[in-house]
């Protein structure tokens, strides 16, 4: 066990370390990114280290598909991209000062972090009102996808402030990750403009989009459930009781997962060349997160720690559940944005994940909230007279005291 739990401190403060140097690589790079379309010229750092991983051409290219539909949201874009590096310096500080208990820096940074988020969030709003889909940077699918990232970062560290002031900080600390997860598909996009490109040489910006599209809210949510497991060394929450996710439950969510599952895989299998990559771009990650978690809540129940088994169940049920909301959205985005096929299964399959692992969130929350109120239900214990002892305890005593 306590092998198992060094373990585990090692990988926290690599993730923590990877983290930390991902948001501040990236932080000049937003701040910088739009630059060039308000004054052609001014110095873009990311344009100058794509330009050097992929290809002038690659670079060019971006540009000249960005230009048109961020010319008209141009101000806003750029409050946006520089209040997004400022969050990614932030965030770091946010989750360190949180870990080594600075609760005076952690109130401070996360007040201004929590305005910047919403400054931030207004600017890309503005953009994604002014711009139809359809004539949005890299398309329709993009646009729904960056528009659901915007209320899911909005929604969470709404969620996560009003935990704070209620005084909730296991729930604080869940809204929060996942908050900073959102944010985190900004960095990471541009990692795959980096890494796509050598893997699918030729590929052009928009299929560069489309496969980063496919996982890329996917593994931010997953991270921000893995940080939330590690920070939570909870066994068990006063007033929890059964589960809300019993075996029927997953088993009819595993069902549903399965032929969500089916139906987007012959959708994609009937794209040809650029549906099996996407499909693959979507399984792979897809099948890693289902085995982890699955492996998780199935260690968790084998050692009794109701809670740690109780929420990785609702997580696992949530992304069981993702596929099958593709499935469904995929008919309703055609119907109400007149989007074809194609474009709708990139956006439904998407945001599916994303949107299910919020609703777990919300699912967790209200369960600790719930548990919560049995105990307040149940009220204080009755107050007996303390035993007194003046040595130690019999073995008749410890029994009774278990009992």
């Amino acid at each position: 066990m306590e092998r198992r739990r060094t373990a585990g401190t090692r990988r926290g403060r690599a993730a923590v370390l990877a983290v930390t140097v991902v948001c501040l690589a990236y932080a000049p790079i937003a701040a910088t990114e739009l630059w060039p379309y308000a004054r052609p010229g001014a110095p873009a750092l990311g344009e100058w280290v794509l330009g050097r991983t992929v290809s002038p051409e690659f670079v060019a290219e971006a540009v000249r598909d960005r230009a048109g539909p961020y010319e008209r949201s141009l101000v806003p874009l750029i409050v946006h991209s520089v209040l997004g590096g400022l969050l990614m310096l932030l965030g770091p500080v946010q989750l360190l000062s949180a870990v080594r208990r600075r609760i005076r820096l952690h109130r401070a940074a996360g007040t201004v972090f929590a305005v910047t988020v919403y400054a931030s969030m207004a600017g890309a709003a503005l953009y994604l009102v002014r711009t139809p889909p359809a004539e949005a940077f890299s398309g329709a699918a993009f646009w729904i996808v960056l528009a659901t990232i915007l209320v899911g970062t909005v929604g969470s560290v709404t969620s996560g402030v009003l935990a704070a002031v209620r005084g909730f900080p296991d729930l604080h600390q869940r809204w929060m990750l996942l908050c900073y997860g959102f944010l985190m598909t900004a960095p990471l996009l541009r990692l795959e403009w980096g890494a796509l490109p050598r893997l699918y040489p030729g590929l052009d910006i928009l299929d560069v989009n489309r496969v980063a599209i496919m996982h890329l809210g996917a593994l931010v949510v997953f991270g921000a459930l893995l940080a939330s497991r590690a920070l939570d060394r909870r066994a068990s929450v006063p007033g929890l009781t059964g589960t809300w996710c019993p075996a029927p439950v997953q088993v009819a969510a595993h069902l549903a997962g399965a032929a969500g599952l089916a139906w987007i895989t012959v959708s994609f299998l009937d794209g040809g060349t650029a549906g099996r990559r996407l499909l693959l771009a979507y399984l792979v990650p897809y099948g890693a997160m289902y085995a982890v978690i699955a492996v998780r809540a199935a260690r968790a129940r084998a050692r009794g720690a109701l809670w740690a088994a109780e929420e990785w169940g609702l997580h696992l049920a949530a992304l069981c559940l993702a596929p099958a909301f593709s499935a469904v959205t995929v008919p309703v985005l055609e119907r109400t944005l007149g989007l074809d096929r194609v474009t709708a299964l990139i956006a439904g399959v998407g945001i599916g994940v994303g949107v299910l692992a919020y609703a777990a969130v919300t699912a967790v929350s209200l369960r600790i909230l719930h548990a919560r109120e049995v105990v307040r239900r149940q009220g204080p214990p009755a107050a007996g007279p303390a035993p007194v002892r003046t040595g130690p305890a019999s073995a008749a005593t410890k029994e009774g005291e278990r009992a």
